[in-house]
């Protein structure tokens, strides 16, 4: 299951910066808007101790870690939904990622122009969602129009014409689409509209080399934690500057610089474990001789969808899971010593795959 994240902001807010610390790579990153143009992408592995462990019980010939796709996306502006900064085509990428990362600019740089004139965390961010906010509603306005042409002929578009005049009166009180309360059957409808607010929302505060040695926020950031919170989204802080600096380094030499700013780990393994749950999801694993490897699961994945993620033979022809915790595992140190204790469990078609479970598929096609 692929995860594809945006990552998007006002321009000079160091989305660039964070995009190439994250990839490895060398996006353009300079002191004027819209530097960023054309989308740029990057697969980013999935940071997992679990995984080296699993390396030395298995030994395998290769390991193989689960990915998250990044994509950045050129500076938006106040107007964006009207074409502003070619706000279309950059709206448009939007629409095309399942998670936004939000990079809301936190540190003070004369050198550095912010197209709004002064540092306002909070500001930044309202101006951002209104954007997309104001895309939506145009979305939901066509689409009226286009039901309303329909509804005597379909009995499915007086339906969906109720649903989006609810959902136009939610919007235009300041509400995001991720919010509406709609039915399950009605949830595919809803999900074919590509509305932008609809997605979920990781606010990344960029922040200053003496703000992210703190153990404390500052006011300004609090804020935004606390605002991040209230629209039931997530927050996280780091130091673009810093990651950028710290992805150019060694093992060893990471170890060092990290310590000198008080920091367990690169605060990217943060952004990437933020999107990843950002969007409800989980890691199970398969080892043997030939490979130790990762799969990406949505939570709540019964265990044929979780070996469909293999093969769609094996969905098909599920028989059943032999599963071993990990723990279970990494105790015993071998697959052999968790059965003898007992531990190992054959599941059927209802069992709930759960993180970090290490799983041998049965099936017969």
């Amino acid at each position: 299951m692929a995860l594809r994240c945006g990552i998007v902001g006002l321009p000079n807010v160091g989305k660039s910066t964070i995009f190439n610390a994250l990839t490895e790579s060398s996006v353009p990153s300079e002191n004027y808007p819209f530097c960023t143009i054309e989308q740029h992408i990057g697969v980013v592995t999935l940071p997992d101790e679990r995984l080296k462990k699993l390396d030395g019980i298995y030994k395998p010939e290769k390991v193989t870690p689960a990915t998250v796709e990044f994509t950045d996306i050129a500076g938006l502006v106040r107007g964006a939904n009207k074409g502003e900064g070619l706000g279309n085509q950059f709206l448009g990428q939007i629409r095309q990622v399942s998670a936004i990362i939000h990079v809301v600019r936190c540190f003070q740089d004369e050198n550095i122009t912010h197209v709004e004139g002064t540092i306002d965390p909070i500001r930044d961010a309202e101006l951002i969602e209104t954007e997309l906010l104001l895309a939506d509603l145009e979305t939901i306005n066509k689409n009226i129009i286009r039901l309303e042409k329909l509804v005597k002929k379909d009995k499915d578009a007086g339906r969906e014409l109720d649903i989006l005049l609810r959902l136009k009166e939610h919007s235009n009180e300041g509400n995001m689409a991720r919010t509406f309360s709609v039915e399950k059957d009605d949830i595919d409808f809803i999900e074919s509209l590509f509305l932008l607010t609809r997605k979920p929302i990781l606010y990344v505060a960029n922040v200053d080399e003496k703000e992210i040695m703190s153990s404390k926020r500052n006011d300004d950031i609090q804020r935004l934690f606390d605002y991040a919170n209230n629209k039931h989204n997530f927050a996280i802080r780091l130091c673009g500057k810093v990651e950028q600096e710290i992805s150019t380094l060694d093992s060893e030499e990471k170890i060092i610089f990290l310590k000198e700013y008080n920091l367990s780990e690169p605060g990217l393994n943060k952004l990437i474990h933020a999107g990843f749950n950002l969007l409800g999801l989980e890691t199970y694993f398969t080892g043997g001789p030939t490979e130790v490897r990762a799969w990406t699961i949505k939570k709540g994945t019964n265990a044929p969808k979780a070996a469909g993620e293999i093969h769609t033979d094996f969905e098909k022809g599920f028989i059943k899971a032999e599963v071993i915790k990990y723990n279970d595992l990494i105790k015993f140190g071998s697959e052999i010593k968790v059965k003898d204790a007992g531990l190992s469990q054959l599941q059927g078609k209802e069992y709930i795959v759960k993180d970090g479970d290490c799983i041998y598929f049965h099936f017969n096609v």
